[in-house]
């Protein structure tokens, strides 16, 4: 897999994985608390943990083909998990690979 693929995965696995945690945070759990329904918790919940988990490893394969440090890979990892911060994290990861890419 190249390094244009590989941004191309991550890209949609960041942007895919932030949209499900703002589901969860904004809609389902004020849903939980406030009108005592917790099945869309359960389902937003475990459908954001699989997301979630096809973030880690899209991130982990572009930290292999861009040679990140661990802690790059990490922090950008730990980003799927906070609402609004993997979409902040894709745009810094795609304008320091494409930066990257041209030099090369």
């Amino acid at each position: 897999m190249s390094i244009r693929t590989a941004l191309l995965a991550y890209r949609v696995a960041a942007w895919v994985t932030g949209t499900g945690l703002l589901v969860l945070v904004l809609v389902a759990m004020p849903l939980k608390y406030f009108a005592d329904q917790g099945r869309p918790v359960a389902i937003v919940g475990m459908l954001h943990g699989f997301l979630y988990m096809a973030y880690v490893i899209c991130t982990l394969v572009l930290a292999e083909r861009c040679r990140w440090k661990p802690l790059q890979a990490v922090l950008v990892a730990l980003a799927g998990t906070i609402p609004f911060v993997s979409f902040i994290a894709e745009r810094r990861v795609t304008r320091q690979v494409r930066a990257e890419q041209s030099v090369a």
